[in-house]
């Protein structure tokens, strides 16, 4: 059962999709436009907002409704694995453009006795282990190869403290088993969340149901994401939970009953990132419908960071937001501890600055703050600094980020690493870089399994709305 999960890649330092398989994939070349480009790019459900909501639905007093929820890999593993434990869970159907809504309804207990393959999803892997600690019997978890590598100690350590019977063999990480016993007690515990804010959220998301709450303390000296763990304190208040933060670096959750909502989850503003930087890469103008007026996503930090490589921001009346470019790129010094899921995205923007036109006008920029990236599907900052060097550009890896000099790129192989945000930088490199070939592009599944069709729409010359997929990318959900 796992093993169909698994991407394929050998379990190296960096995953490489198609290494060790006995068929290669065929590299995606990125389309180059000279610019300017003038596009509007609906976006699906925002992943984030969509595995918070699976699982406080999976864990409600009562059947509820996603509206518009993120069809992808990473949605699809967080159903898989929520119905191991069984949560029914349907589509309904709908004629939104990218997929169909989903009916939840909770199991009247939790059912073990059963394996979870969390792929390289964060939110499977530290989301769904304290549900298991609620099951009855053991829940098993692996994932993909790499995923082997992503820190779980300080949850696992955690989880153990609040009363959970967890079989690790010492290794702090996948593979692992969760011998549920029905109910844990829960109360105060400590943790060190440096490495990712998922393990707060991991134990807030369950500790309504713990016997006593939970009051997490962080110990460690910083936390990255910090907005993460803000909007998982939000859809508790909206589910009816006290939830709330007495002190910096604290968090409680009141024992009680999870409300049963029917919910519309907003786009995910992360995924725009490629998007509104495409205008900015070689001008022109790209919109996202449906931004939210108020938000807890960090994705609307694009506002204010795009700006500081000359974008132009705007939010219209009609509730759509607006980037436009003129193709000149500034130089930038960002510290973005909060964005770290945008910086690959800002990076290849940074690395098209040091570009310039050839290399001889390029600018210098340093973007800090990101050391947790390391972390993700991948070290995407060794990753990125691989690639960019791959193409001629002059990277350099900081203990928490990255600096990038003045140097021409020219075309090339960019490496994925089974890392949809790698894939998506390679794709926005490739708009004024002639010859990039963007290895894997299929691992843009993860969070956006249109993203090829929508970026070809987007260029001059495609006649076809960037709003409407086509149907074939929605194929991806047939696991559901």
């Amino acid at each position: 059962m796992l093993i169909g999960k698994l991407n394929p890649g050998k379990d190296g330092d960096a995953v490489r999709a198609g290494e060790g398989t006995h068929e290669a994939v065929p590299h995606w070349p990125a389309p180059t436009t000279a610019g300017p480009i003038s596009a509007h790019v609906a976006l699906p459900g925002s992943k984030s907002l969509t595995g918070r909501e699976l699982v406080l639905a999976a864990l409600a007093d009562g059947p509820g409704t996603l509206r518009a929820p993120l069809h992808s890999r990473d949605s699809a593993l967080m159903i898989d694995a929520l119905r191991a434990l069984g949560t029914e869970i349907a589509e309904i159907p709908s004629d939104r453009a990218f997929g169909a809504d989903l009916s939840i309804s909770p199991a009247a207990e939790l059912a073990g006795s059963t394996s979870i393959g969390c792929g390289l999803a964060g939110t499977v892997m530290r989301f769904v282990p304290p549900l298991a600690a609620l099951a009855l019997g053991p829940v098993a978890f692996d994932g993909d190869p790499y995923a082997r590598k992503r820190p779980m100690r300080p949850l696992l350590d955690a989880l153990r403290a609040l009363g959970a019977d967890i079989a690790d063999e010492g290794r702090g990480a996948l593979p692992f088993t969760v011998h549920g016993t029905g109910s844990l007690r829960g109360g105060r515990v400590e943790l060190d969340a440096s490495l990712s804010s998922q393990f707060v959220s991991a134990l807030l998301l369950a500790g309504a149901r713990f016997d006593e709450g939970v009051h997490v303390v962080h110990t460690g000296d910083r936390l990255p994401s910090v907005p993460h763990i803000e909007m998982t304190l939000a859809a508790l208040r909206a589910r009816g939970v006290t939830a709330d933060s007495p002190a910096p670096g604290e968090w409680r959750v009141a024992a009680g009953p999870i409300g049963a909502l029917d919910i519309t989850i907003e786009p995910d503003l992360s995924n725009a990132a490629p998007f509104l930087a495409a205008a900015l890469a070689v001008g022109g103008s790209v919109t996202v419908p449906n931004w939210p007026g108020t938000t807890t996503q960090v994705g609307d930090q694009l506002r204010e960071l795009l700006p500081e490589f000359g974008a132009t921001v705007t939010a219209n009346p009609d509730g759509s937001v607006t980037a436009t470019g003129d193709g000149t790129l500034r130089a930038v010094r960002l510290d973005i501890p909060e964005a770290g899921e945008l910086a690959p995205t800002l990076i290849g923007l940074a690395a098209l600055a040091a570009h310039g036109t050839d290399g001889s006008d390029g600018v210098a920029s340093e973007i800090t703050g990101i050391g947790h990236i390391r972390h993700h599907e991948t070290d995407r900052i060794a990753a990125l600094v691989a690639e960019i060097r791959g193409l001629g550009g002059d990277a350099e890896e900081l203990p928490d980020g990255i600096r990038i000099s003045p140097a021409a790129l020219h075309g090339g192989v960019w490496h994925s690493y089974a890392d949809h945000r790698m894939a998506t930088t390679g794709a926005l490199i490739g708009l004024r870089v002639p010859g990039v070939e963007v290895e894997d592009i299929a691992s843009t599944g993860k969070t956006l399994p249109e993203f090829p069709e929508l970026w070809q729409r987007m260029l001059p010359g495609h006649a076809e709305s960037a709003e409407q997929p086509n149907s074939s990318a929605l194929r991806f959900l047939g696991g559901f």
